[in-house]
């Protein structure tokens, strides 16, 4: 399984590899797609920008289709010397644009007014920030999809990993006449977040409604979990602690769906979870929710720790660990976020969410093998339209 962070992460030479032996060997992209952006935001103002990196250098796409390769400049946080912007039509138009390949690339959509980009030395595109209040983009009605688009296929995705802002849907039309689509969110499903979040504040006491952003006194976006870790302390350590007991005398089975197999393993003496070679310490509440620190780090993990990391946090983050020993072929999605403590972010996500499909951890992808699809990613070897609908925030 290719997980969102591997496959957008990663090279385009690296992504390569497990793609294309979905097909046959002469199989081979086209050169471009067609990217159609329909703006039912609600505003007449919108502006979309596709920027991603092709053979590690930094590019734009211009409205014409060409690419803007921005040079390094001689000072940190220079403006963007061109403007890239995309104009979007007025509500319910469609505006098409010609992409060609590249990978870790966002296509950002905003509404209201542009948006500000800058380049460090190097080149490196500075992006929007949600996090930095001083960043001009903080206040603006932003969001965007991801997408990676490679000699072997376009992989596209919504993600709520970071935030849930004005909502997007995704339509995937092939040359072959195939469709696949993930609706997202719908429209103004914002508040219904910002109201479920605080409420869930008032039932356990933790910080749910700091999650929130706001503008002008109204919610701007929601923030993912990991990104106020700090205020949530040892949130998930009595559940932490449970599973970590249990599995002191009782087998844990986990699928590695890689050339791994499946490994049973249980807790040593030494508080450690050992699967294979592997041995994975407790992990906090910020681990957790952010899959990528303390035991779940990816830096110099060995292929097997890579494989084991995310049906672990998946199990976590989903707070399953402890009712099932068989992960992930075990798991039941009924059975998701069932304990008082859980991700509750990830929770109401997925409750607001019409197809049950969307990132709102990084590795939400897990699933039994067989089971069923709870990204919300759209992935083709022979793409022809993407379609890429930005709804109303409110």
């Amino acid at each position: 399984m290719i997980s969102r962070r591997t496959f957008l992460g990663a090279s385009a030479a690296a992504l390569a590899v497990p793609a294309l032996a979905r097909l046959s060997a002469s199989a081979q992209t086209p050169e471009t797609f067609r990217l159609a952006l329909v703006n039912n935001s609600g505003s007449n103002t919108a502006f979309a920008y596709v920027t991603g990196l092709s053979g590690g250098k930094p590019l734009f796409v211009r409205p014409n289709g060409s690419s803007y390769y921005p040079p390094s400049p001689g000072a940190p946080v220079t403006p963007l010397p061109e403007d890239c912007s995309i104009p979007l039509g007025g509500q319910g138009s469609t505006t098409t644009v010609s992409v060609p390949r590249m990978y870790g690339a966002r296509i950002y959509v905003v509404t209201g007014e542009k948006l500000s980009f800058f380049v460090n030395p190097g080149p490196h595109v500075v992006h929007p920030s949600f996090l930095n209040t001083g960043d001009p983009n903080f206040a603006r009605n932003w969001t965007f999809a991801e997408f990676t688009f490679n000699e072997a296929e376009l992989f596209a995705n919504i993600s709520y990993v970071d935030f849930v802002a004005a909502p997007l849907g995704l339509s995937l039309r092939t040359a072959s006449g195939k469709t696949e689509t993930v609706p997202g969110l719908p429209a103004g499903a914002l508040g219904s977040l910002v109201t479920r979040l605080e409420e869930q504040a008032g039932r356990d006491g933790a910080p749910w409604g700091s999650l929130v952003q706001r503008a002008g006194g109204q919610p701007l976006r929601a923030m993912s979990a990991h990104y106020k870790a700090g205020e949530f302390g040892n949130y998930l350590g009595g559940y932490v602690d449970e599973v970590w007991n249990k599995y002191r005398g009782t087998d844990l089975k986990v699928d590695t769906q890689a050339s791994f197999g499946v490994l049973t393993g249980r807790v040593g003496g030494d508080g450690q979870l050992r699967l294979g070679s592997e041995g994975f310490a407790k992990p906090s509440t910020a681990d957790i929710f952010s899959c990528d620190s303390g035991p779940f780090s990816l830096g110099g993990a060995s292929d097997l720790r890579k494989a084991l990391i995310p049906r672990l946090a998946a199990a976590l983050n989903r707070t399953t660990l402890l009712a099932n020993a068989d992960q992930p072929n075990g798991e039941k999605p009924d059975q998701f976020y069932r304990t008082p403590a859980t991700n509750h972010y990830a929770r109401i996500v997925h409750e607001l969410l019409p197809d049950n499909r969307g990132y709102a951890f990084p590795y939400d992808d897990v699933t039994a093998t067989g089971g069923p699809d709870f990204s919300g990613a759209v992935r083709a070897g022979d793409p022809d339209v993407l379609t890429v609908t930005v709804k109303s925030l409110r």
